[in-house]
């Protein structure tokens, strides 16, 4: 039961940080940081695409999807485990599969969360550098990418934080407006 549990909590969850699908199921509960005024989630090099740290700030509602879950799955390393090894994480396909279930299939991904952060985020006018950050693509500009080491983290927490309450308010039957970015 737990398991099913873990699934429905990561199909929650996955839209608030929109991480790459591969390194959201691997989660550790000693990547999460949920103390303190600036919750994150702080994933190693060797578990991100680009082999760069990566920091993931976590808005409230995320924080509250992370403490739920602990109930289910947090004896264990693994936030999102295998049912039938807790010592290993949920596949590949666990999460398109319950997405397919839930009538998705041909129109949302787990990796889609990501397309769809990037694009509503832009759309609102938040700054593209904010948003590349935050889905942890690689600067295409060499140049740049030597020597600017900026992570931004008090405005990506701070979009985080508009990106989740404007989820909130999509799911209560209101509008993306929330997103824009105050001037």
């Amino acid at each position: 039961m737990r398991y099913a549990v873990a699934t429905g909590r990561a199909l929650k969850l996955l839209p608030y940080v929109f991480v790459r699908p591969g390194e959201f199921r691997t989660a550790l509960w000693t990547e999460f940081n949920l103390a303190g005024e600036n919750p994150e989630w702080r994933l190693p090099a060797e578990k991100t695409k680009m082999r760069r740290a990566h920091i993931v700030p976590l808005s409230r509602q995320a924080v509250a999807l992370v403490r739920q879950l602990q109930a289910h799955t947090g004896k264990g390393p693994l936030l999102f485990p295998t049912q039938r090894d807790p010592s290993r994480p949920m596949s590949d396909n666990t999460l398109n599969a319950a997405l397919d279930r839930l009538g998705y299939r041909d129109r949302q991904t787990a990796h889609g969360f990501r397309s769809s952060a990037s694009t509503l985020l832009n759309e609102a006018g938040w700054h593209p550098d904010l948003i590349e950050l935050q889905l942890a693509h690689k600067e295409r500009n060499e140049t740049r990418a030597a020597y600017n080491r900026a992570q931004r983290l008090a405005e990506r927490r701070t979009m985080m934080q508009a990106w989740a309450d404007a989820l909130n308010s999509v799911k209560a039957g209101g509008s993306i407006r929330s997103l824009a970015k105050a001037a």
